[in-house]
């Protein structure tokens, strides 16, 4: 349905994603009308397109999906549109005077003649010329959104694509619709591929090719971790998003990538590696920077015995040889690594390393890559930790950390545990920010799943051979009547655990089909587990290894959901896409969004900063039914403001994927045991999973799927080149170093 008419009032207006409720008069009726505009005001003209619709708490309204401005031609309509206050320099008198002047001509002349407005008396030569290009701007904005509206990019995307290329905007996307997946966050191949289909742009187009390489590159990283792929896998996936294959189209285009330094090629034996440039530059920033670290402390060799003694004697406990050896390196290496399963005394070696190197006079700080980490390793030392995005501030104008080769950290040894959960991308950052005399001691367990963003930092420093590592293996914390250490380690050896419900803290339960694992999981949160262990629910946390299905993460939540925080009138509530969220749901924050800002209130005193991290855990406080606006309070005491455009974000997490949950620590786990993929259902992801908990693991399901997890010892390989690039940079550092 299409309605048109001017815009009488404003009721109310978002500024940051153009949603606006306003009264229009169309024809002799006045009607309310909701939507998203880019701008509006009142006595501007639109055709809008929508539906009619009854809102329970504001009536009937006018929905629309999509909008055209329509000029005024009547002396009446141009005054009041002029006047309105959307054009920079006019108001309504002289927005009056320049029509009784010019009358229905007045858009024309102030679009293409602006220099006649000097005839009005108090516009000068310059003020006239700057009401004709603020005009020009207003149309060419509103031209470009409309235009890139008809292929369903929404609003704030289209202003994002019109900041980037300005007035030439339709005529970029017009010649190469593709140059969008290149210059525009959020704009992906698909999208780009859709608009360029329906202006008649051919499958083989070089422009098509170039986005769909950069895609695929793009995509390995995000999806599966790569930094890079070799030449035959880029081009065999090519193939398959194209849907055809021309090798010489795809190696000139390959070409004219490497040329123009947006991608990186190079042979490593056994392979021809493409990788994006600035994940080259990522890597190998790392490479450089380690290199220098270890070669620059190889002349260390203190005696730190005594100060061994004293430590064991103050906290009276006896170090084994292997932890002692740990602290030995940590101290008298660049770099150096500790892994270790849990229980295997990684605690009590970091605070050994600690306080002796606090008596040597070095200054030292703890960090981690999530704030659940950086919590945990705060509540274990007894020391300040912070989360390495934290540790590194970010700039709130450029939204880049504060810390940097430029000016660095001043610390003389930092210490970051749960590495394995750390990319490429936050490892280069962390190194460009430390001293080149600082020492690096990084600490972790090998065995956990790898970071989400690309990269396999941890096990790639092992295997360059270039750095100390002390392997830990010996339990040490284990309560008589406990079962989830020994547990986790007879997992990650590909043993079965001890089902038999006789300790305190391990259980099973046997179920079969999905329904049943699901109904036995949500009875387990709400009523079982809670009063056994005398557990709020939000302690309890569901760790299922994939999305979809009964038993998967979408499912679970929603059930918990209704029994845990189900619907009331007192609950505002709001929809996105297929997800509720209510008020007081548990949230988790699904992507880094360095923009959102948030207060906290501390000792106090009222904190400020920026940046929200995949992997956070909050709670819904407010919603604001007529903005969309929700507002999150964190578990570190955060608040944020989430605008409805960022609520996409957030996904609910009374149950959250096993990958989700690395360097999180709950108070009790619940595992959902299924049959599913062997790509995904692992012992890597299962040991993952049992080692999150710190007083109750519950597994829900089959034996014989827990069996086949345990057995199956498959992990998809990450491309990586971090290994031999360390290799390459240390050579070079070394011959500097004289060895």
């Amino acid at each position: 349905m299409i309605i048109v008419g001017s815009i009488e009032e404003i009721i109310f207006r978002n500024e940051t994603n153009g949603y606006t409720v306003a009264m229009m008069e169309h024809g002799d009726e006045y009607s309310a009308v909701v939507g998203k505009f880019l701008q509006v005001a009142v006595g501007q003209t639109f055709r809008l397109e929508g539906r009619f619709v009854t809102n329970s708490r504001y009536g009937e309204q006018f929905a629309f999906d999509s909008y055209e401005q329509v000029y005024p031609t009547t002396k009446s309509g141009i005054k009041k549109y002029l006047g309105s206050g959307l054009i920079k320099g006019v108001g309504p008198v002289t927005a009056k005077a320049i029509v009784d002047r010019f009358g229905d001509k007045t858009l024309e002349v102030i679009e293409f003649t602006p220099e006649k407005l000097v005839e009005i008396r108090g516009i000068s030569k310059n003020k006239a010329e700057q009401i004709g290009s603020a005009f020009r701007e207003l149309k060419a904005v509103q031209n470009a959104v409309l235009f890139l509206q008809e292929y369903n990019i929404s609003i704030n995307l289209a202003l994002k694509i019109y900041e980037q290329y300005g007035a030439k905007t339709v005529e970029t996307v017009k010649e190469n619709p593709y140059k969008l997946v290149e210059d525009i966050d959020g704009v992906g191949f698909l999208t780009a591929d859709n608009i360029a289909g329906s202006m008649g742009v051919g499958r083989n187009s070089p422009f098509r090719v170039r986005a769909g390489l950069l895609h695929v590159l793009g995509e390995a990283e995000v999806k599966n971790g790569h930094t890079f792929l070799p030449r035959e896998k880029l081009f065999e996936d090519a193939q398959k998003l194209l849907n055809f294959y021309d090798e010489t189209l795809f190696e000139s285009v390959l070409s004219e990538l490497a040329l123009e330094k947006v991608v990186t090629t190079f042979k490593s034996y056994p392979y021809d590696v493409v990788m994006l440039t600035k994940t080259y530059y990522l890597e190998n920033s790392i490479a450089q920077k380690l290199a220098y670290l270890i070669c620059s402390s190889k002349e260390e060799s203190l005696d730190i015995s005594r100060e061994i003694e004293a430590f064991e004697s103050k906290n009276n406990i006896k170090l084994h040889k292997t932890q002692k050896e740990a602290v030995e390196r940590a101290i008298n290496s660049g770099v150096s690594v500790i892994t270790g399963g849990p229980g295997t005394g990684k605690t009590t070696i970091v605070k050994c390393i600690i306080e002796i190197l606090e008596a040597l006079g070095k200054k030292v700080a703890l960090m981690a890559p999530t704030g659940r980490a950086s919590k945990r390793l705060s509540e274990s030392t007894g020391r300040e930790a912070k989360t390495i995005h934290r540790a590194l501030g970010i700039d709130f104008s450029s939204k880049k950390f504060v810390h940097n080769e430029k000016h660095p950290l001043e610390y003389s040894a930092v210490i970051v545990d749960e590495v394995s959960m750390v990319d490429v991308s936050l490892m280069s950052s962390l190194l460009k920010a430390l001293a080149r005399d600082c020492k690096l001691i990084l600490v972790g367990d090998k065995d956990q799943l790898p970071s989400v963003g690309a990269g396999n930092v941890l096990e790639d420093i092992l295997k360059s051979g270039l750095v100390s590592v002390t392997q830990l293996s010996h339990i040490y914390r284990q309560d008589s009547n406990s079962l989830i250490i020994t547990n986790a380690h007879a997992i990650n050896c590909g043993e079965m655990p001890v089902l038999d419900n006789k300790s305190s803290d391990f259980f099973f339960e046997s179920k079969t089909t999905p329904a049943e694992i699901k109904s036995s999981i949500v009875e387990m949160v709400t009523r079982r587990l809670k009063d056994f262990l005398k557990l709020d629910p939000s302690k309890i946390q569901v760790l299922a290894p994939m999305k979809n299905g009964e038993a998967g993460v979408e499912s679970l939540n929603r059930s918990l959901q209704a029994r845990l925080n189900p619907p009331s009138l007192g609950k505002a509530e709001i929809v996105v896409g297929q997800t509720i969220f209510r008020q007081g749901d548990k949230v988790m924050q699904t992507s880094n969004n360095y923009d959102l800002t948030w207060k906290r209130k501390s000792n106090f005193m009222l904190e400020e900063g920026a940046g929200v991290f995949n992997g956070d855990i909050g709670y819904i406080d407010a919603i604001n039914r007529e903005t969309g606006e929700v507002l999150v309070l964190f578990e570190d005491g955060r608040e944020c403001f989430y605008p409805r455009t960022e609520l996409s974000q957030l996904s609910l997490a009374y149950a959250i994927t096993i990958h989700k949950s690395q360097g999180s620590e709950f108070d009790a786990v619940i595992i959902p045991a299924i049959a599913g993929p062997s790509l995904i259902l692992n012992r890597n992801l299962l040991y993952t999973a049992v080692t999150r908990a710190k007083r109750a693991v519950v597994i829900v399901g089959e034996r014989k799927n827990l069996r086949r997890m345990i057995s199956n010892k498959y992990t998809l390989k990450r491309y990586t080149m971090l290994t031999p690039l360390l290799k390459e940079a240390y050579k070079k550092v070394a011959m500097l170093f004289g060895e």
